[in-house]
């Protein structure tokens, strides 16, 4: 898919990896929605950053726990915009507790962040897009749905369910709309982490650096414009996931 001209939807685009994603998706010439939840102020920080380059951007709230709060945000994207044809399912949280203390609101609440809320997120812009042509759709899970994290154990569940999801509908949507995910690795210190802890793990790696937001984006771009990849995961991590 060439980008320029095209509407993208970036979730969890106010900041972090959703930022980076969504400021190459405008360079590329898209016209970028986002999505935040609590971030209100980092969104309107990277709109006005993307409308100052010469992009398009705007922000909408949305909570994607609530599937109501989903209806809504595509009702309003239909009043917006004709269209819609790349969706990245970024949004999602990662939380650290031990298997035996998980509650089921802890349970809840990752699952419908991570998973649920990206799969009704898909249904809705898949609805959209096949009568509009098709599209691409790319889901950003994480190195621990292949490699589990036992720490993260919620997390690398909901992650790995983003894969499978990745893979199903890749079929289910054929020809129409692509389906891929990106796995990233050592991309952003996870916030309980010390910074030793941080740079141990990073000279570990083989290609001995940490990776950024930009490395994920560029995969991104990759998997709407390669027309013909679909059901796959790139894995980003700096060689972590060779060393096992």
């Amino acid at each position: 898919m060439n980008i320029e001209d095209k509407v993208a939807l970036v979730t969890g685009g106010a900041r972090r990896v959703g930022k980076a994603i969504g400021l190459a998706l405008a360079r590329s010439g898209a016209r970028v929605l986002i999505t935040y939840n609590t971030s209100a102020a980092e969104a309107a920080i990277t709109v006005a950053e993307i409308n100052r380059s010469g992009g398009q951007a705007s922000a909408i709230q949305c909570d994607q726990r609530d599937l109501d709060a989903i209806d809504r945000l595509f009702d309003r994207l239909r009043l917006d915009t004709a269209r819609l044809d790349i969706l990245v399912n970024n949004a999602a949280i990662m939380e650290r507790k031990p298997a035996l203390e998980i509650t089921p609101d802890d349970w809840s609440r990752v699952m419908n962040t991570n998973l649920r809320g990206p799969f009704f997120m898909a249904q809705r812009a898949a609805q959209w897009m096949l009568t509009t042509g098709g599209g691409v759709i790319v889901n950003i899970a994480d190195l621990s749905a292949l490699h589990p994290w036992p720490s993260y154990l919620t997390h690398t569940i909901s992650k790995s369910g983003v894969v499978a999801m990745t893979q199903t509908l890749a079929l289910a949507l054929a020809p129409s709309i692509r389906v891929n995910a990106i796995a990233p690795g050592a991309v952003l210190k996870p916030d309980e982490w010390s910074d030793e802890r941080w740079v141990k793990m990073i000279a570990a790696l083989p290609l001995r650096r940490e990776g950024t937001s930009e490395d994920v984006a560029e995969a991104v771009l990759y998997c709407v414009r390669s027309d013909f990849m679909t059901g796959q995961t790139i894995v980003i991590d700096g060689g972590r996931s060779l060393k096992g």
